[in-house]
């Protein structure tokens, strides 16, 4: 399924939610981030032409958005294992007056307003692609990837 063909699929309303989200990721990616639907969610991620070397033989995620039954999920994979990251997000919502109701790196939301859009936008915006590929190998010392 493409992106626009799960975003047709979503209630009007949901649609608008995930839409105002998705800008703001697609706005502050950084270059080389692909965007593809995986799982039934919106991810970015590294191209497997560019980092095959996974531990599980998949592409790299960066990023993801997904429609649940009941919320909205936003997944910042590099603010897991980021102390640096996981503090500006939490200041971030805070000085913009918003809960965080977030697990390791994802945040569960009903609508884009009650994210702190510009926190979202820098977190998305502070990893280059280079650099989180790094990041990956540098947190599996030792374990080979699995052939495809």
């Amino acid at each position: 399924m493409s992106v626009a063909a799960f975003l047709d699929r979503l209630p009007a309303d949901r649609r608008k939610e995930v839409e105002q989200v998705r800008k703001v990721i697609k706005k502050n990616l950084p270059a080389g981030y692909v965007e593809v639907m995986t799982k039934g969610m919106i991810v970015y991620e590294v191209p497997l032409a560019v980092y095959p070397d996974t531990f599980n033989g998949q592409a790299l995620w960066y990023v993801a958005l997904a429609s649940e039954r009941s919320y909205v999920s936003l997944h910042l994979m590099p603010v897991y294992g980021s102390p640096v990251l996981a503090k500006k997000l939490s200041d971030g919502f805070a000085a913009a007056g918003k809960k965080l109701d977030m697990g390791k790196a994802c945040i569960h939301f009903q609508h884009a307003d009650d994210l702190a859009l510009d926190t979202v936008g820098e977190i998305v915006a502070a990893v280059p692609m280079e650099k989180w590929i790094v990041i990956a190998k540098a947190a599996r010392p030792g374990i080979k990837a699995k052939k495809r």
